[in-house]
């Protein structure tokens, strides 16, 4: 969707009716001496005569907010975004208090989709059950935080992420309820590296899945999730997909990526 607000500069009689010709009728607002309105409409609908009219009489401050939708989001836009940015990576220290995650996407142009694993149910793990992105903390062999994505990434979904698959960082974040410092990156990976991947570790990743990144910012996709289950009383917001709730941490991470693309997630 596109958000227009516009901020009147001249007198709304002053346009005349062949200006009102020109604008599409199923969206023009109603122009009255109020100081500022807003208007929604999808971006198809503009037409560039409506815009140069509403130039000629109107001083316009055009927002585009893609809150519902992943049109034009590539990969190209993706690493743009991403690589133009000032990113501070987190100091590195090869102990348990760092952690990494790998977001991986796979396919072209507009249909990406992102790679998801649901956690195994066990006993001490604070995201059992959880569908997070694959990764993991650090051990005593990882040089940097990409390694620890990457080793974490081959030891849970059996794909072998290399600095050739790499897209961009996403901001760090200190997860103040577990005191570790959480690493995300974003990968790609072709379609025949996709049909690789697998549950490689039962006894951590119960299930490994795939969304399309569309439908992350569908507004029909949000939900809410009941955590601890069997009736505590809190719910949190989460993006649902077929039987799974995406939410908590790795909810956040996806938001910290929406933000960086201008896009708003529906939750």
């Amino acid at each position: 969707m596109l958000i227009f607000i516009f901020e009147l500069s001249s007198n709304p009689a002053e346009i005349t009716a062949k200006d009102k010709s020109q604008l599409n009728t199923s969206i023009e607002p109603t122009l009255t001496k109020t100081t500022a309105l807003t208007r929604r409409c999808d971006e198809d609908q503009v037409s560039t005569s409506w815009r140069k009219c509403l130039l000629k009489h109107i001083s316009v401050d055009v927002i585009i907010n893609k809150r519902h939708s992943c049109e034009m989001m590539t990969l190209d836009e993706i690493r743009g975004a991403l690589n133009t940015r000032q990113h501070k990576a987190a100091k590195f220290s090869a102990t348990p208090r760092q952690a990494s995650v790998a977001m991986i996407l796979s396919g072209r142009e507009k249909d990406l989709d992102v790679c998801f694993i649901r956690r195994a149910e066990r006993a001490g793990d604070p995201w059992s059950g959880q569908v997070a992105f694959p990764g993991g903390k650090a051990d005593s062999l990882d040089k940097d935080a990409h390694s620890v994505a990457e080793r974490e990434t081959h030891e849970e979904v059996g794909l072998k992420l290399t600095a050739n698959h790499r897209v961009g960082p996403l901001p760090t974040r200190q997860v103040a309820t577990r005191n570790l410092v959480l690493s995300p990156f974003i990968y790609h990976i072709d379609t025949a590296e996709k049909a690789t991947v697998f549950a490689r570790e039962p006894a951590e990743v119960a299930h490994v899945f795939w969304v399309p990144l569309r439908h992350l910012f569908t507004p029909s996709s949000a939900t809410e999730l009941e955590y601890p289950m069997a009736g505590s009383g809190m719910t949190y917001p989460g993006i649902r997909y077929e039987e799974d709730v995406i939410w908590g941490l790795t909810l956040n991470v996806l938001d910290s990526f929406a933000q960086i693309m201008q896009r708003q997630l529906p939750v």
